[in-house]
């Protein structure tokens, strides 16, 4: 019969202190419900010895989790201890995790103390937080450069004292998973005690072996995996939890596990995660990048229109994300873009698949992606000529004041035209777009905008991506200038040329067809 996996969520502990801000009540709060709608077992909401803020953090985020455990952590200190159970005992389910460090390094130079030291801070502990909760997990701090002799005798003297859960994390990252599975097989041979107690593992990213290791810690029997959403945490990280879960989703056959985990709320969760925290997420991540999903090689790409499994293991739809098109470049082949032009509505007659390949590989080679607007304006230059482009920058200024509003003025040519305004906004892009909008007459929703720095013969340049909606479309304009505002500028005012190209397509295709 399958085992269940208890998945562990330390996001608001440990991701948080990795945070270069702090998390406020609020966003801890909407993080905290976002993981109980996902579905994680346990929710460790802080440390609330370590501020008075922190205390009353984790005190109301307990109180509103019905669906989940709680848990707050505490060193081996009757006064942690107790602060943590007072700021945990509102809530319906609560958990008192305590700490330790077990390796001679962090023994001899961090705590200045012996093992048989350790031995007793760490019994007295477990059955001290005992007084307020039979739910109390232990961790053995730097299990991973912890003697298997030393760890065998603390983890089988920390079950005996009453601790329902033995944590052993790999706290630097330093171990690989043939290593850190072979640290979880002794520890179920030799420690007799062990089946009194949940076996969950605790894996930093150093080497970018965390989610390798939890998994071969799976495999040796763990049933707890602790981490955080997007792997955010000390240095390189901890241990992605939505990558272990997929993982062991996907490979049941292998692993012979399941978790409770609501699959479908994964994407949502991460964005949430992200946003609330302000750490992008890498376009390569594994399950929740942007790219996990894409493909742009033209093989790949045919491969995927005739069966999608011929290039991907998961379904986007499964971890709630919505089916990701795919991205037309210059290595797409022609099956890709009539894809494409199908799904746009067009039928085989209504263009030369031939000419337009050439004419898309051109706009590839020199725009980089190309979309579904550039497709139609494609379409119509080959049959009907040129829409050459309608706003051009002429000038711009965008001033500072020490009240901190910001100004923005610029000059259009429009047609034949020459069109300027102002408008003030709280930053220099919001001013930007405001006054754009005005000029242009064009309403959109600016839905996102990145900045990168790009060095090119010596000189350091700013690239502006920005996506704007507009009337259920998302349009792309990316620009490059040795300032950051000017590279913005621009970077809107191609994304205006590609909607009103696109509206005067579309108004000339119907008089076409009237007629």
């Amino acid at each position: 019969m399958n085992r269940q996996i208890i998945i562990f969520d330390t996001t608001l502990r440990d991701g948080e202190q990795a945070l270069s801000i702090t998390l406020n009540t609020k966003k801890k709060l909407r993080i905290a419900l976002a993981l109980e709608k996902l579905g994680v077992d346990v929710i460790e909401l802080g440390f609330p010895i370590s501020s008075p803020e922190e205390f009353r953090s984790v005190q109301t985020i307990a109180k509103q989790i019905k669906n989940c455990w709680v848990c707050a952590i505490a060193r081996c200190i009757d006064k942690d201890i107790d602060v943590a159970a007072e700021a945990l005992q509102v809530a319906k389910n609560f958990r008192i995790h305590v700490f330790l460090a077990t390796s001679t390094l962090h023994i001899k130079s961090k705590l200045k103390k012996n093992f048989s030291q350790i031995m007793e801070m760490a019994i007295h502990s477990v059955k001290y937080a005992r007084k307020y909760t039979d739910d109390v997990e232990f961790s053995c701090e730097d299990a991973g450069r912890t003697s298997i002799d030393n760890l065998c005798r603390i983890v089988e003297a920390t079950i005996n004292a009453g601790a329902r859960t033995i944590n052993i994390p790999d706290t630097v990252g330093y171990t690989t998973p043939h290593q850190f599975s072979e640290i979880i097989t002794s520890l179920y041979e030799r420690v007799p005690s062990i089946d009194k107690a949940i076996i969950s593992v605790h894996c930093h990213d150093d080497l970018g072996m965390a989610v390798g290791n939890s998994i071969a810690a799976i495999q040796a029997g763990a049933r707890q995996v602790e981490g955080t959403l997007n792997g955010i945490g000390e240095r390189a990280g901890n241990t992605a939890l939505e990558e272990v879960i997929m993982a062991i989703k996907i490979r049941q056959d292998l692993l012979g596990v399941y978790t409770n985990i609501r699959h479908k709320e994964i994407y949502h969760t991460s964005k949430v995660v992200s946003q609330l925290c302000n750490v992008p997420i890498s376009p390569n991540k594994a399950i929740v990048g942007s790219n996990a999903f894409s493909h742009s090689s033209g093989i790949h790409q045919d491969g995927i229109l005739k069966n999608r499994q011929n290039y991907e293991i998961i379904v986007p739809e499964s971890i709630g994300r919505p089916e990701v098109k795919l991205h037309l470049t210059s290595r797409s082949g022609r099956a890709a873009l009539k894809h494409y032009m199908q799904l746009m509505g067009y039928l085989d007659d209504d263009y030369d698949l031939d000419i337009l390949y050439k004419m898309f590989l051109k706009l590839a080679d020199k725009k980089g992606q190309v979309f579904d607007y550039d497709l139609e304006l494609l379409i119509f230059v080959s049959t009907y000529g040129e829409i050459p482009k309608y706003f051009c920058l002429k000038k711009f200024n965008v001033q500072y004041s020490s009240i901190g509003i910001i100004t923005a003025a610029l000059e259009l040519i429009c047609g034949n035209a020459i069109c300027a305004d102002a408008a003030v906004g709280v930053t220099s892009i919001h001013a930007i777009y405001k006054v754009l909008t005005r000029i242009t007459n064009i309403n959109t929703i600016l839905n996102k905008y990145e900045f990168f720095i790009k060095y090119h013969d010596s000189k350091i340049f700013v690239k502006t991506n920005i996506i704007m909606e507009f009337e259920g479309r998302h349009f792309y304009g990316t620009s490059s200038a040795e300032e950051v505002i000017e590279s913005c500028v621009k970077a809107m005012i191609n994304i205006f040329n590609d909607i009103w190209r696109a509206c005067q397509i579309k108004v000339k295709l119907c008089k076409l067809h009237k007629m």
